[in-house]
């Protein structure tokens, strides 16, 4: 998933905003720039020789409608969670579409292989304890890159950890959990990855610094996330 025990590399999060490869210079909050780095070009390589190379075979060899009910099914299992976060922020309606997306998908929609939920008009979103945290007042925190996860300030990593929790899968048997999470975790990367094959190669191909566009980027989606779409007051114009 891409939010919940962890952030996936950070390739994957920044073409969220694929349109947005701008570096941000203010603000930065990376005092770890030397070591993020080189953790990102680490996480670069595993892309390029693991990552591109698996999804581009899952394209090749999935059928669409199997791999859109891969995806569909993904993000099912990640509406609880977004439920209890829609729930502490405040957030009612989002709330009720949550439930309303979830019931529906999980029984007319087979468990959540298809999405009926949306032929409805129940629009679709995420929450994390990591957003939750952020609207309650708690700061980001230094920007850090870890292997494999890409992007997770402490803000994040102290919500993935909380979102555990929040997780009804959590409570199966600690045996049986470690691998439905650690195959969970692996089906929804591919399936990110194969989702942006193209786009990833376009920020990269477009960006000055491309660390710091991916940095920029992170912040730019979480930002929005936190917001829920609306626009930052701060930078609004005063009339």
């Amino acid at each position: 998933m891409m939010r919940g025990l962890g952030k996936f590399l950070a390739v994957g999060l920044g073409v969220l905003l694929a349109g947005c490869a701008t570096t941000d210079p203010s603000g930065q909050n990376d005092p770890f720039e030397k070591t993020n780095r080189a953790v990102f070009d680490f996480n670069q390589k595993v892309d390029k020789f693991v990552l591109q190379p698996t999804a581009s075979a899952y394209v090749a060899v999935v059928p669409d409608p199997a791999r859109e009910g891969v995806h569909n099914f993904i993000l099912n299992l990640d509406l609880p969670v977004t439920f209890v976060n829609d729930i502490l922020q405040g957030e009612m309606d989002r709330a009720s579409d949550t439930f309303g997306r979830f019931t529906i998908n999980s029984t007319l929609g087979l468990g959540g292989l298809f999405d009926p939920a949306s032929d409805f008009g129940i629009p679709a979103h995420t929450e994390d304890f990591g957003q939750t945290l952020a609207t309650w007042g708690a700061g980001e925190g230094p920007y850090i890159m870890l292997p494999f996860l890409g992007p997770d300030p402490p803000r994040d990593i102290a919500g993935q950890v909380v979102d555990i929790f929040f997780d009804p899968t959590t409570y199966i048997t600690l045996r049986e959990h470690f691998w439905w999470s650690a195959g969970r975790r692996v089906v929804s990367i591919i399936d990110v990855r194969s989702r942006n094959l193209d786009t990833l190669q376009n920020i990269e191909r477009g960006s000055v610094d491309y660390y710091a566009s991916v940095r920029s980027l992170y912040r730019q989606m979480r930002n929005n996330e936190i917001r829920n779409g609306r626009p930052d007051v701060k930078n609004l114009p005063d009339l």
